[in-house]
């Protein structure tokens, strides 16, 4: 947009006229009134210049040799380009009322009849460019505020620090059409700087960012930074907000340039608001999601029993995108020479399922700890969630009575994914079902299996095979075909949760046992 359109002042006037005289004295007049004049005597002359250049008027002869200015008139209003500029005709014959109708009506902005007082003339010209710089300047708002728009939900949309500084810096770069670069502090103390936008403004290499915005920026608010203030850019603006006292502060810099008024700094204002008021969200869900993931560990072993005939390693993953704590777990008890192992899923993720998840754990161990079976557990504990949570207690478990002397494993399934077996012969699922936990049906005794030297056994809840829109026998599959019964158990696990556990909605509990020989 021509900058002379956004205000007051010398504006750029085509004058088309085929009589040297008539535009002789057109283009002396808008010349001593400060403006800028571009002749041209012919119709196909105008619309080559307005092609090639930007004008703020158009000061057009009716009757021209090639073309109607009626006709041109028309050309002119009907490009999108061009279609703002005011057009004032300019008829060197007396003219009947009809003719003037006509050329309002094919969009000229007014029509003066010469011979025509310089003074009418130049009146006419400021009235027409200032309905066109208002317009323009309407316009040129509107745009902005609607690139402000679409930056703020780039910017609300933003899931991550890094997503959130790239936002901020592609939408302050596209509303106020500069390079822009955006500054912010992650939890974990680290600077993300991202900086869009063409231009060859400097970047920040070795200044200290974060203490620059936290000495910039006084308390709560938003604060704007004229040029000078910024230490790798000293032409640049800058707008530093915070939303709490503690918080670290975000920033957005771009070059004064592009900081013209009022309207550009309230524009910047708002952008970085919103950009602070996002981190502050972004903030408040790592702390929710760390306090989460907190309480979910204390609520599982501490460490798992050292056996140095049956080595076992555990995991456990919190979904990648909810704050709140799951229901899953594992357990290992010893039971004098036998142990017994347990993993399960308590569905839902709210305190409440963290709850039921805990007392599932600790009513297990009791159980356990009297001397009663897998398949008595599971009965007493399907009892004891029927009473006393009916609704939200729903849950799968799978237990494994391990007994080393006999080389034998017990095996209760409520429900849940059952253990993968892994040895020389491959890996198979072991085929030991029954019903959830919580709904009071029958379910069937143990099924008591050889447990060789050379087994390895794999646990683990249905966070790791199941994905939406995939049937969960193909997540299970694709589990079966990746597992090794000769890869260290510690690699094992971090290979599996790397290649079948990432972005993963659901909490993953993983348990791997191996017999040694």
């Amino acid at each position: 947009m021509n900058p002379t359109a956004m205000g007051g002042g010398p504006a750029r006037v085509l004058v088309v006229d085929d009589l040297e005289a008539s535009r002789f004295i057109a283009c002396s007049w808008l010349r001593r009134s400060g403006h800028t004049v571009v002749e041209a005597t012919t119709a196909a002359e105008a619309l080559t210049a307005l092609e090639a250049d930007s004008f703020d008027l158009v000061l057009l002869d009716v009757h021209l040799p090639d073309m109607s200015g009626y006709d041109v008139t028309e050309r002119i209003k009907a490009d999108p380009r061009t279609r703002s500029i005011p057009v004032v005709m300019l008829s060197a014959t007396y003219i009947e009322p009809e003719d003037k109708v006509l050329g309002l009506t094919r969009g000229a902005d007014a029509y003066l009849t010469e011979p025509v007082d310089p003074g009418e003339l130049l009146a006419n010209v400021e009235a027409a460019l200032r309905y066109h710089r208002a317009r323009a300047l309407a316009e040129h708002l509107a745009a902005r505020l609607t690139r402000l728009t679409t930056a703020t939900f780039a910017v609300n949309a933003a899931t991550t620090f890094e997503t959130l500084a790239e936002a901020a810096a592609i939408g302050a770069a596209d509303v106020l059409d500069t390079e822009a670069t955006a500054v912010l502090t992650a939890p974990s103390g680290a600077v993300c700087v991202v900086t869009a936008g063409s231009g060859t403004g400097a970047r920040p290499q070795n200044a200290d960012v974060e203490q620059w915005m936290v000495a910039l920026s006084p308390g709560v608010g938003v604060t704007v930074v004229e040029a000078g203030a910024v230490p790798w850019h000293p032409l640049a603006v800058a707008v530093v907000a915070r939303t709490k006292p503690r918080r670290p502060p975000i920033g957005i810099v771009v070059g004064s340039r592009a900081v013209t008024g009022d309207d550009d700094r309230n524009l910047l204002r708002q952008l970085a608001q919103a950009t602070a008021l996002a981190a502050e969200g972004l903030h408040t869900f790592a702390e929710e999601h760390s306090l989460a993931l907190t309480l979910q560990r204390s609520l599982l072993p501490r460490a798992l029993p050292h056996r140095p005939e049956l080595p076992m390693t555990a995991r456990y993953v919190p979904a990648s995108s909810n704050a709140e704590i799951g229901g899953d777990f594992y357990d290992v008890i010893e039971l004098g020479g036998n142990l017994l192992i347990a993993i399960g899923d308590v569905c839902g993720h709210s305190i409440e399922a963290a709850t039921v998840m805990g007392e599932v754990r600790h009513t297990l161990r009791a159980y356990a700890v009297e001397g009663h079976r897998p398949a008595e557990i599971l009965r007493l504990v399907d009892a004891l969630l029927e009473r006393f949570h009916p609704i939200g207690g729903l849950t799968t478990m799978c237990l494994l009575e391990v007994d080393l002397e006999a080389g034998t494993m017990a095996v209760a399934n409520a429900g849940h994914v059952p253990p993968l077996i892994v040895d020389d012969q491959g890996a198979r699922y072991v085929d030991v079902r029954g019903p959830l936990l919580g709904i009071g049906l029958e379910r069937p005794e143990a099924t008591v299996l050889p447990l060789p030297p050379a087994t390895t056994v794999l646990l683990t809840t249905d966070g790791l095979v199941e994905r939406p829109g995939i049937d969960l026998d193909e997540g299970m599959e694709k589990l079966r075909a990746t597992v090794s019964d000769t890869e260290d158990m510690d690699d094992l696990a971090d290979r599996l949760l790397a290649e079948l556990g990432q972005g993963k909605r659901d909490d993953i509990a993983l348990l791997l046992l191996r017999r040694l020989g």
